[in-house]
């Protein structure tokens, strides 16, 4: 009878502790680089930026070839994340103001951007707060002057400001408390750092370091690596390849801490980036230009995801998903209930953890605005005046097409075959065309999307686009 008591307290005490076990919700760690391009890493083939704790971080997890911002550039992508909703429901299509370029190449009146997010949007911070997570913004936030009024708990160096007047102290525009004296990068990561050393209950991070948007300053003792290797398909900006090299640096700082603290095994880490790279500065070869356009360098980034025991490591897939997918992903993990929320993205859990290997669905883009081209004699836009006109683009499997608000312009892709969008399909298949114009149309529907139709009063056809 002894034995069979002590046996039956021991299955208890094991119940008990298993039971434990699974309500251990995940820390939570969005790691959202500014500005970095889908081949600015060594794990997706960069064989001049040298990045060996972010290529670490990634073979623990399930990297994403296919992984897209919802958005071109930085303030929009960064509320589609936020709120994981499409950009007609919140609003935000760039950094104000939409009719950037000059007005006489403009044919239509723009739609009026959204500059600061408005706090009608349930927003992933808040919710994890609600559910007992202690939330951390450290970097670049973007969105409105205060993260705090957004959900966050600690706010590092976030405001409204989308890039620093300075990497090197006095910042100008960011504050960060105790004046460091160090390199942006390094004194967000330290603050950072402090945060994930002293929590003691299940916290978000959302590390968005301004690191690597403009200026462009270098870390003075890295630069000589770089001015000594060779320069690879576009790669070669040297003091460029220096803040990168610096942010891994940082990031593997930040591994280090979690495993130290015991915290690695049971944190969700999500590494992006938040639209494509700087064109001019960097290339991702052989994907068409860069930040700004909705070809692919200006969308698809370098995305994976971390979770011991639950994800799979070493695996890649080539299923297509966006920044949206990362919101009820997150809360899958976290045990959160999303039925109460309007979320566009879809939770990755089944893919992540390798029970399903597909995702039928269409991936949408809406930019009813202009963004100028940085460089008129250098850029691979539709035309060299914008890195892109006013237009949507929709991805169905293989298929991308681009439609322009101003001539009704058509541009279709095959990326199983044409990953650099440079072979235009729409007359060859223009059933094809029907099939996607006729989802897009029924997206805008659906979504509210604006679509600019009002000429231009100020316009000169001094351009005509070939």
């Amino acid at each position: 009878m002894k034995r069979l008591i002590i046996l039956v307290l021991i299955v208890l005490l094991n119940s008990s502790c298993n039971s434990e076990q699974e309500s251990i919700v995940p820390n939570i760690i969005i790691i959202n680089i500014d500005d970095m391009g889908w081949k600015d890493v060594g794990f997706m083939g960069s064989e001049y930026y040298e990045t060996p704790n972010i290529d670490y971080l990634s073979s623990l997890g399930m990297v994403f070839t296919n992984g897209y911002a919802s958005a071109s550039n930085c303030a929009p992508s960064r509320a589609c994340l936020m709120t994981g909703q499409w950009t007609p429901r919140h609003g935000i299509y760039t950094v104000s103001p939409s009719d950037r370029g000059k007005s006489e190449n403009r044919k239509l009146i723009p739609t009026k951007n959204t500059h600061t997010l408005s706090p009608k949007h349930k927003v992933l911070p808040q919710v994890l707060q609600e559910n007992g997570y202690l939330t951390c913004h450290a970097g670049k936030w973007h969105l409105s002057n205060d993260p705090l009024k957004y959900g966050f708990n600690v706010n590092i160096g976030g405001g409204h400001n989308g890039l620093p007047k300075s990497y090197y102290p006095p910042y100008k525009n960011i504050t960060i408390d105790g004046s460091p004296d160090k390199y942006l990068t390094d004194a967000i990561m330290e603050k950072a750092i402090q945060f994930v050393d002293t929590v003691q209950k299940p916290f978000y991070l959302n590390y968005s370091p301004y690191a690597v948007h403009v200026p462009i300053m270098a870390v003075d003792s890295i630069v000589p690596k770089y001015e000594q290797k060779e320069s690879w398909k576009g790669q070669g900006n040297a003091k460029y390849a220096s803040m990168v090299d610096n942010l891994d640096r940082n990031i593997g700082m930040l591994i280090h801490k979690l495993k130290e603290r015991d915290l690695f095994d049971n944190t969700l880490i999500v590494f992006t980036s938040d639209n494509g790279g700087l064109y001019g500065i960097t290339k991702q070869k052989p994907l068409r230009a860069g930040k700004g356009s909705y070809y692919e360098g200006g969308i698809r980034e370098p995305f994976f995801f971390v979770l011991n025991n639950k994800i799979s490591s070493n695996t890649k897939s080539d299923i297509p998903i966006t920044n949206l997918d990362i919101f009820p992903t997150v809360l899958n993990y976290a045990g959160i209930d999303t039925n109460s929320l309007s979320l566009d993205g879809n939770n990755l859990s089944s893919i992540l953890e390798e029970e399903v290997q597909t995702m039928e669905r269409s991936l949408f883009w809406h930019f009813p605005i202009y963004l100028e081209a940085y460089n008129v004699n250098d850029n691979e836009n539709r035309d060299s005046l914008f890195r892109t006109r006013p237009g949507s683009v929709i991805r169905k499997g293989d298929w991308k097409l681009h439609y322009y608000f101003e001539d009704n312009g058509e541009e279709l892709y095959n990326l199983a075959n044409d990953i650099g969008e440079r072979n235009n399909l729409a007359e060859t298949y223009p059933e094809k065309v029907e099939e996607l114009i006729k989802l897009l149309e029924k997206w805008w529907e659906e979504t509210n999307a604006p679509v600019p139709a009002t000429k231009n009063p100020e316009y000169i056809n001094k351009y005509n686009k070939s």
